[in-house]
């Protein structure tokens, strides 16, 4: 036995927990990217009937996309390139919509957002500019004081003028108390981050709200999407390992028997010849080796090519058979893998 030059990995199906929460994340993905396309699609038309149409054909494309995403994995794992470039090409199609819907939905969400702390505000102005034309009235009735006093035409004019002042100040303070009076505005967390990135950037809030809602929508194909591709990928990996866990107990066999004794009937009398036969001693027979064995020995004759395909053609079995043969001999060091997954003998190098 050589000792192993190259560690083996070994791994194992995914536990029912991680499974689990495999399917949550991609569900609450999926639905997600759904809710926002059905926000922009439903927006197209008013027309209940139009709405359910658009909202069915949002549904559609989110479904189909992430099916095809799907089949671009599974046509890459039997390695047919070119349909995979196909299915890419239509992905990239169907992704390009979703994510047009998503940016739809999502800047409807923050525009929505948006209004209820631009109405507040608009009611502070109006607040503002009420007081501020109240102001401007009493700066013109104290200028038309002075000019009564000119003319000395106090008795007059200059009453009555400071008592329509007094009726504008006390006015003026009403408009004031109902002002302050407003809820005070609660800047969202999103509207903060706007904010916050318009000020950094040194642009508008329009173009960072853009450029956060398209960033959001990206993001949220790439996890669905990642999502998707983990359970295919653990899926494919499952029948494989059942696959080689099944040729690997095919590979065991019985120990064969050493001796040529038999039991016979108990009717059956012993004739001379097997008394005579019975007298002499029993003969051994030569096990027959095992399969691993087998392609050990042809592989140290070099009779046979160090590769799957090789062991494969020459003993007539199957290609899970042959990984399982080639994981146990780079379990004892007599091959070792490459970075392209390809066996190589080792024994010449190891010995």
């Amino acid at each position: 036995m050589h000792p192993a030059t190259t560690p083996f990995p070994i791994r194992y199906p995914k536990s029912r927990f991680a499974m689990r929460s495999v399917y949550s994340f991609t569900a609450a993905s999926v639905l997600t990217s759904i809710i926002f396309s059905l926000l922009l699609f439903i927006s197209i038309d008013d027309d209940p009937l139009m709405q359910g149409m658009f909202g069915c054909l949002a549904i559609i494309f989110e479904l189909g996309k992430f099916f095809v995403w799907y089949e671009v994995g599974e046509r890459l794992a039997r390695r047919h390139y070119v349909a995979t470039i196909t299915a890419l090409v239509f992905y990239a199609v169907l992704a390009a919509i979703s994510i047009a819907g998503s940016v739809g939905g999502i800047n409807s969400a923050t525009n929505k957002a948006q209004s209820y702390a631009g109405i507040q505000q608009n009611q502070i102005a109006a607040f503002d500019r009420q007081i501020d034309a109240i102001d401007q009235q009493i700066a013109l009735n104290n200028e038309a004081a002075k000019k009564y006093i000119e003319l000395n035409r106090i008795a007059i004019g200059l009453t009555r003028i400071q008592n329509e002042n007094n009726k504008l100040r006390q006015q003026q303070q009403e408009l004031a108390t109902q002002r302050d009076s407003l809820p005070v505005t609660r800047q969202g967390s999103v509207l903060g981050l706007i904010d916050g990135l318009a000020q950094t950037l040194h642009v508008s809030s329009q173009t960072a709200q853009l450029g956060l809602v398209i960033f959001l929508s990206i993001l949220l194909d790439f996890f669905a999407a990642f999502f998707i591709s983990l359970i295919g990928e653990e899926l494919r990996f499952r029948k494989h390992f059942e696959r080689l866990n099944a040729a690997q107990d095919s590979l065991a066999v019985e120990t064969p028997k050493l001796l040529t004794y038999q039991s016979k009937p108990e009717n059956q009398s012993d004739s001379p010849s097997q008394k005579n036969s019975q007298s002499e001693p029993l003969q051994e027979i030569e096990p027959e080796p095992s399969l691993y064995q087998q392609v050990l020995d042809a592989l140290r004759s070099r009779d046979v090519r160090c590769s799957k395909k090789s062991v494969v053609a020459a003993f007539k079995i199957g290609p899970e058979q042959a990984e399982v043969i080639f994981q146990q001999l780079l379990l004892e060091g007599w091959v070792s893998q490459k970075a392209n997954k390809h066996y190589r003998w080792e024994s010449d190098y190891t010995q």
